[in-house]
């Protein structure tokens, strides 16, 4: 079904032209918009009762595998033991998620602006991409002021790559008959970048955004995983360990849930961004008419 949304002519003189000309806009059904919740609620919720099944009719003990029950009775109970723990995750991750993004975008635009200047620091880019985290973090520890400055450190390489790739990708995928058209007006090169290269990236830009985002999580997760942080001030990473070592099977599956839920809701977040910037014209967000 399409919405139909006309430009009609205000005059007779413009009958012809393109004012005149109705503009299709593809829309959504009313009970498909309903399915595309109730589908993924629907199989969430067997999943669950299947869960539940097999630990009754199996007797597992909880130590081992505890139902939803438990788990969701570990949530409930262990909450203000767990609620710091995830503010200090989320604290680490959003602050290297927007490090990454500052940091990404400057440095691709600094590089598409020479192709010598990106031969020459593009490579430190990559090594850093490639060389795991968990061979870094000892480093970092050493060298960094505090622990909290080592996380996010971990967290802020993980995301940074993935967010310069894509953004100078983007940059470097502009028409050029555009460029031409730029150059041929007389546009000088902080105009063409600004009025023609970043809107041409921004696509490549929201996919990086989305990658990176999930990742500054799991790399917040895994550097704490490698410094061994405890105590007070440690996020989910210690919870998890700390569950996993007194056999509290139901708070490690809580702590689980948390994290789950938190990269849930950072890539949802960031595809509503992706959507917001792109869905009036681009055509990865457009639905087809036909």
């Amino acid at each position: 079904m399409s919405e139909i949304v006309q430009a009609g002519p205000g005059s007779s003189e413009e009958a012809g032209t393109d004012s005149a000309v109705a503009i299709l806009r593809p829309r959504t059904s009313n009970t498909e918009k309903i399915l595309r919740i109730v589908v993924p609620v629907a199989m969430l919720v067997l999943a669950v009762i299947a869960w539940h099944f097999i630990v009754v009719l199996n007797g597992i003990p909880k130590y081992i595998l505890p139902t939803p029950a438990d788990v969701a009775n570990s949530l409930l109970n262990d909450w203000p033991t767990l609620l710091p723990a995830l503010l200090v995750t989320l604290k680490i991750t959003f602050s290297a998620l927007i490090l990454a993004l500052i940091g990404g975008v400057a440095l691709a635009i600094i590089l598409v602006q020479s192709k010598w200047i990106e031969l020459a620091l593009f490579p430190f880019a990559v090594i850093l991409q490639v060389t795991p985290i968990i061979a870094i973090a000892p480093l970092l520890l050493i060298y960094s002021p505090d622990t909290q400055t080592a996380l996010l450190i971990c967290s802020f390489l993980v995301a940074f790559f993935p967010i310069l790739s894509n953004m100078v990708a983007g940059l470097k995928s502009v028409d050029h008959n555009l460029l031409n058209l730029y150059d041929l007006y007389g546009a000088s090169r902080w105009q063409t970048l600004i009025y023609l290269k970043i809107p041409a990236a921004m696509p490549y830009f929201m996919a990086g955004l989305r990658i990176g985002g999930g990742l500054a999580l799991i790399a917040a997760v895994v550097a704490e995983f490698a410094a061994g942080t405890a105590g007070e001030g440690s996020g989910l990473a210690f919870r998890l360990l700390e569950a996993q070592y007194r056999l509290n099977i139901p708070r490690l599956f809580a702590a689980l849930i948390l994290l789950t839920g938190t990269g849930i809701a950072i890539f949802g977040l960031t595809s509503f961004i992706a959507w917001l910037t792109l869905h009036r014209w681009h055509e990865s967000a457009l639905k087809r008419e036909n």
